[in-house]
């Protein structure tokens, strides 16, 4: 269940790379908001009997549902969120985590936050969301990876 829709990249570290440099294009916050919205609204729409409280990701202003699937050496997730703007950030982090072995997920940190600008430009309560999100992805990879 892989509910990416952009071109998976070799790796982690790739996907990030890409995602920086597809950013670079823009200008200004409103047309990067405005691109993080278009990409949480290509998310592959997350079943409703996937919406239970064992997928929510706590820590979230919004709601969010983070879903696994896969093993060690192959991870997918699946996400949805009732915010625009949550969906684009899930958009980003399956990007980089989703498809990916789990030793790679416990190994990459998202330097792509920075490297974008996101860091400076999310809300606190934002920024924590994306904090929980990141936490829940790590904690399936070491579940999986046992």
């Amino acid at each position: 269940m892989n509910a990416q829709t952009e071109p998976v990249e070799a790796s982690a570290e790739q996907a990030q790379a890409a995602i920086a440099e597809e950013f670079a294009f823009f200008g200004d916050w409103t047309e990067r908001y405005q691109y993080l919205i278009d990409l949480g609204r290509r998310l592959a729409p997350l079943p409703e009997s996937l919406k239970v409280d064992q997928y929510k990701v706590t820590g979230c202003q919004s709601q969010v549902w983070l879903v696994p699937s896969g093993n060690a050496q192959r991870m997918d997730f699946a996400a949805a969120s009732d915010s625009s703007i949550v969906s684009g950030l899930i958009a980003l982090l399956l990007r980089v985590y989703s498809g990916r072995p789990a030793a790679e997920v416990l190994a990459t940190e998202p330097r792509f936050i920075e490297a974008i600008g996101l860091a400076k430009h999310l809300s606190p309560t934002r920024s924590n969301g994306l904090a929980s999100m990141l936490a829940k992805v790590k904690q399936y990879a070491r579940e999986v990876e046992g």
